[in-house]
């Protein structure tokens, strides 16, 4: 094992430490989607830790980079995607790589510019969109759609945790682009 492949692992290790840590609850909730679960995943609780933050960003980038995924910048829906897309950004800094970080609002502002993708511009680039976990995957084709009407090229969707719940199926029919996750939730120990 190579030092860069021993510093990934321990990334990841580390990350999936903290996440099973500090953001699974268990408890009933009602999710977003409407669906009910018997525990829920507060990443932002990962997302926006002092040391987790950099684990994301450092995950998620190899994630992508493993997947073949070439892209210039990164983001998605706010909020849940606000700090990935940062953390992302920074990660890529470290390595020297330019890739930007950008936020898509739910609808597009009816003031001032009118933008719903804020940031640097996407247009013409290619992109990932990124989100914290999902469970039906409507935030991230909300992204991938307000993206794709800034003319951004979206080449992928990736998430910290999947939910197995058909996210991935229905991102990949309705988005037509690879669907990324960088753990399941069998290895956060649930069911």
């Amino acid at each position: 094992m190579t030092a860069e492949t021993s510093a990934q692992t321990t990334d990841r290790t580390r990350l999936l430490e903290l996440i099973r840590e500090l953001a699974v609850v268990h408890e009933r909730v009602t999710l977003s989607s409407g669906v009910e679960a018997d525990y829920y995943i507060d990443l932002r609780r990962i997302t926006l830790h002092h040391e987790a933050s950099a684990l994301v960003g450092r995950v998620m980038l190899r994630l992508l980079d493993d997947a073949g995924i070439a892209f210039e910048a990164a983001g998605g829906l706010t909020m849940g995607a606000d700090p990935v897309g940062t953390a992302v950004m920074h990660a890529a800094a470290q390595d020297g790589r330019p890739i930007d970080a950008f936020v898509v609002r739910k609808t597009q502002k009816t003031h001032g510019m009118g933008r719903q993708v804020e940031g640097p511009d996407v247009a013409g680039r290619p992109v990932v969109v990124l989100e914290d976990t999902s469970t039906t995957g409507g935030s991230a084709l909300t992204a991938v759609e307000g993206v794709r009407r800034a003319g951004g090229d979206v080449r992928a969707v990736a998430v910290i945790v999947d939910r197995s719940t058909g996210s991935k199926e229905r991102i990949e029919a309705e988005a037509g682009v690879p669907y990324l996750f960088a753990f399941g939730k069998d290895e956060l120990g649930l069911a």
